[in-house]
């Protein structure tokens, strides 16, 4: 049975056994050639949340960008910091594909 998480989890798909998760099932973030190359502002610094809310307008969308980036970002607070290069998803495609 899916856990209880919202859609805008990363852990949304990931199955619930009793009181305890599977291991995670990671959420897709598809790849497209509309995707943006963008440098972090400092104003971004170590906030993947507050430039989720801007792009997307849900705060909840941070792990999207560790997602997205899997080569760049390992820690999805500290290695988004300013300076560093990584691609945005598209809003609309981001969103569809999340079911959102």
């Amino acid at each position: 049975m899916p856990a209880d998480y919202s859609k805008f989890s990363p852990y949304f798909q990931t199955e619930k056994f009793g009181p305890f998760l599977d291991i995670m099932n990671a959420r897709p973030v598809p790849k497209s050639n509309l995707d943006s190359l963008i440098t972090i502002s400092s104003v971004y610094q170590y906030r993947p949340d507050l430039m989720a809310a801007d792009l997307y307008g849900y705060p909840q969308l941070w792990w999207v960008f560790a997602a997205r980036n899997p080569n760049v970002i390992q820690d999805p607070v500290f290695d988004f910091f300013a300076g560093q290069q990584i691609y945005i998803p598209k809003s609309e495609t981001l969103l569809a594909a999340l079911g959102i």
